[in-house]
């Protein structure tokens, strides 16, 4: 008898064993297309009190390292996934951005739990209710903003930590959405802070030369391996880190030896002194092309160059042939000399001015005289300490020499100064491809800042202004 009851007794618990790792199961690893009850109630009551923040309002909560109190107020945000752990090559947290298509920036979640891939899927639409969250630095200074459920002091600082169960289940919260994420396309000079925790993909890209025949992962190293990657640019190579997690499910895959496009999410490494890539699996790198080849310096000619070596110190620049326009406010951009070097420079400090807009534009260039041109130059930032601080380089085959406002300006891409850079740094612009042009074509640089607002009143300088063709 007491056999008989004990046997039972065991079947029984076996039996609710079952029963309670199959709601698990179909909990955590199946994608839903409906919401259970719970969730759903939230998440309607959620946007029926709470208020939208966007990305830049929850950035905004957490300000230049200085931690406040949790969120008080009924505010949530809204995101869609960008990342996912099935690969194993993230751990106990997620990165959302702030539109499938286009977006313009990203917020890392960190939770304790693992296996986040079907629950908050890629491209899963998430509303995450704030009050009582946290906005911080998982890690003291590595600039990434993160949401956490609580914080930790310890002799660096206060940091967040990571959401616990209820905090998940109370908080983040789906919607029955999944968006197809279009990876933002970018190229490795464009890549910057504000692209931390997006999707984007990076196009015509190789790994570098010297790394021919090894895998994703390092197997001499503890935590994570960063593998270069390179992109032709011109005559040189600009290049960015790729970094594989030891836990990954491919590290031990072999490193494509092609070229071609790969779709990684933005990230900081551990302790966030340098931007790298992050893949959400390998089927997102696609390098099969032959590998691409730098262009040859001796099969081109320089049909334009200045280096301001002429230039008069602390004066506006006139030089011939170049026009210097203020938008906004009344300051124009100087010319500088430091060290026995000449460069100009626009800077809105003590310019009195809430908004200063000035454009510097170059002499016209003949575009139909020769083949190929590439333009070239060098630039330097110094106090630089907002993002809406900026330079921007633009050309123009309309322009009439004088109306500056009046002429149609093409944006172009380029390599260009951050706050990440040293002040007086001066960086390599890359090679502009402007061969597509013809014409007269006009190159500006156009800086917005303000003298009123210290956030804005940082310095560019530009130096070495090359075109070259052949």
């Amino acid at each position: 008898m007491n056999k008989a009851i004990k046997s039972l007794k065991l079947m029984l618990v076996l039996i609710a064993s079952m029963a309670i790792t199959s709601c698990v199961q179909d909990d955590d690893y199946t994608i839903p297309s409906s919401l259970g009850n719970e969730e759903n109630k939230a998440l309607t009551e959620l946007l029926a009190t709470g208020n939208e923040l966007s990305f830049a309002e929850v950035k905004a909560l957490y300000q230049g390292g200085e931690f406040i109190d949790p969120v008080d107020t009924n505010d949530y945000v809204k995101g869609y996934v960008s990342s996912s752990d099935q690969t194993g090559n993230f751990f106990k947290e997620f990165y959302i951005q702030d539109s499938p298509t286009n977006p313009t920036s990203g917020l890392k979640v960190i939770l304790n739990q693992v296996d986040t891939y079907n629950q908050f899927n890629l491209g899963r639409e998430v509303y995450i209710g704030l009050k009582d969250l946290y906005i911080g630095e998982e890690r003291v200074g590595n600039g990434v903003t993160t949401i956490g459920g609580g914080v930790e002091t310890d002799q660096f600082g206060t940091t967040v930590v990571s959401l616990n169960e209820i905090q998940i289940r109370q908080k983040v919260l789906r919607s029955t959405v999944t968006e197809e994420i279009t990876p933002l396309t970018v190229s490795f000079s464009e890549i910057t802070n504000a692209h931390v925790g997006v999707l984007v993909n990076v196009q015509n890209v190789e790994f570098a030369d010297n790394l021919a025949g090894l895998n994703y992962f390092d197997p001499i190293q503890v935590y994570d391996t960063q593998r270069i990657l390179q992109d032709c640019n011109g005559f040189n190579y600009t290049q960015f880190r790729l970094e594989t997690s030891s836990f990954s499910s491919f590290k031990n895959e072999p490193l494509p030896e092609g070229n071609g496009n790969i779709t990684a999410v933005v990230s900081k490494t551990f302790d966030g002194a340098s931007l790298i890539l992050a893949l959400n699996s390998t089927d997102d790198v696609m390098m099969e092309a032959p590998r691409c080849s730098l262009l040859d310096p001796s099969d081109f000619t320089t049909i334009f160059s200045e280096d301001f070596e002429s230039v008069t110190n602390n004066t506006n620049l006139d030089l011939p042939g170049w026009t210097n326009f203020a938008e906004a406010g009344s300051w124009i951009w100087r010319e500088k000399t430091f060290s026995g070097n000449g460069y100009t420079e626009f800077s809105t400090f003590g310019s009195g001015n809430d908004d200063n807009i000035a454009w510097l534009v170059t002499p016209g260039f003949d575009m139909d005289a020769q083949d190929n041109e590439f333009l070239n130059f060098k630039a330097a930032q110094h106090h630089l300490e907002s993002d809406a601080n900026t330079l921007e380089v633009f050309v123009s085959t309309d322009y009439d020499g004088s109306d500056v406002l009046g002429a149609t300006w093409i944006p172009v891409n380029a390599n260009l100064p951050t706050q990440s850079n040293s002040w007086y740094e001066f960086v390599e612009s890359g090679l502009i491809d402007l061969s597509s042009y013809t014409g007269t074509l006009y190159v500006a640089f156009k800086v917005v800042g303000s003298g009123n607002d210290e956030t804005l009143d940082g310095a560019y300088q530009i130096d070495d202004l090359s075109i070259i063709a052949n």
